[in-house]
């Protein structure tokens, strides 16, 4: 049995039985659809939104499969998943297909009251004013921090420590200023942390989460030098490993800018995006491989022979091959030969098309995450 669906003048037509597979829907249910019956017309009649009605008729035809047309707002749809009560599941999966948690998995807080209050503290800055002051110390403590970073490899106020002369220098940098707005901010970190770590809903999922994995990376430097300087101080003794294992344990504290995600819309908006476009980053990053190994070939087999040839060796040609793709070109490496200039024009050509291509998707993904931003809270 046939039945005609008019949405506001746009009239649909399906069987009887595809509506009837999800009886606890606004046109599954015979006794609720009927509210919207129209005798004269032998129709039913809904004043709602045209483009969404489609969707909504493919999800009863599919089996359930929620695809919101490009052309519909993410809070207009969501309405109209609403209204046609397609169930809790239906909104579930629109938000994950939309790139968003449900909110069931959100809002799992501890069950223990003090953890539960502790946890909205330090991880949900809209719960309270006290979560948003401790929020905005969080911000100040890794603004100071990076400060402090870039301001100790001044020359002139460059610590003795971290020039690394002798081990009398080392034990110096206890009483340093940098050294110590350094530890208050280490302390902050670290009790956050710690706090966060024991007041988590679950410690596993805690555990392997990006960013937490990021705030332990942002800490461990600062004991790692401390470990260091205690043992050198022991044993007496300096080597060249061990002054790597400082600069390695300076370079890691950069990953604490990282930590702004946690507290910037903007910043998680740009991890939506980069996440949501990982297949055409990947294969940007694929065509960009051949293709540097492919001109790097061609350039070096062309210009080989040439005394004055700036590329040695194919794996120095990478460089060039690089930089000309991008459209940087630094100079410092140039063709001499006409075949080698027609190879960097095919060169620059094919990297102003690669870069290009992938540029299309990866906007469209921020200007969903950014416009979804601000409602999705309230959907």
């Amino acid at each position: 049995q046939r039945v005609v669906i008019n949405i506001s003048g746009l009239r649909f037509e399906t069987c009887l039985r595809t509506l009837n597979r999800y009886p606890n829907t606004l046109l599954g249910s015979p006794m609720r659809r009927m509210e919207f019956w129209d005798e004269s017309r032998d129709e039913f009649f809904f004043d709602r939104n045209r483009p969404s009605f489609d969707a909504i008729l493919d999800f009863y035809q599919t089996g359930g499969k929620i695809n919101r047309p490009l052309c519909v707002p993410l809070d207009v749809f969501y309405e109209e998943l609403k209204f046609f009560d397609l169930g809790e599941e239906a909104l579930s999966r629109l938000r994950r297909n939309e790139g968003y948690l449900d909110k069931a998995e959100e809002t799992v807080l501890p069950n223990n009251v003090i953890l539960r209050h502790l946890w909205l503290l330090f991880e949900c800055p809209d719960s309270s004013i006290a979560a948003r002051v401790v929020a905005s110390l969080s911000v100040w403590f890794i603004v100071v921090s990076l400060a402090v970073l870039c301001l100790e490899s001044i020359p002139s106020w460059k610590p003795k420590h971290v020039t690394k002369s002798s081990l009398e220098d080392l034990l110096k940098a206890f009483h340093e200023p940098f050294f110590l707005t350094e530890s208050i901010c280490i302390g902050w970190f670290l009790i956050e942390f710690l706090i966060r770590a024991l007041s988590c809903p679950s410690k596993r999922k805690f555990f392997s989460q990006a960013m937490n994995i990021i705030d332990l990376l942002a800490i461990l430097p600062y004991f790692i030098e401390i470990l260091v300087i205690i043992v050198v101080d022991w044993l007496g003794m300096w080597s060249d490993k061990i002054e790597a294992v400082f600069r390695v344990a300076r370079l890691v504290r950069v990953f604490r800018i990282f930590k702004l995600t946690r507290h910037s819309a903007a910043m998680k908006v740009l991890a939506k995006t980069l996440q949501s476009s990982l297949g055409e980053l990947a294969l940007l990053s694929f065509f960009l491989v051949l293709a540097t190994l492919l001109f790097s070939t061609c350039v070096y087999l062309v210009e080989e022979g040439k005394e004055d040839s700036d590329f040695e060796s194919i794996p120095s040609a990478f460089w060039w091959t690089i930089v000309t793709m991008v459209t940087v070109g630094y100079g410092d490496m140039i063709p001499k030969t006409p075949g080698g200039k027609v190879i960097g024009t095919v060169c620059t050509i094919a990297g102003v098309l690669a870069l290009a291509l992938p540029v299309p998707v990866i906007v469209a993904n921020f200007t969903r995450f950014y416009h979804t931003q601000g409602n999705i809270e309230d959907l």
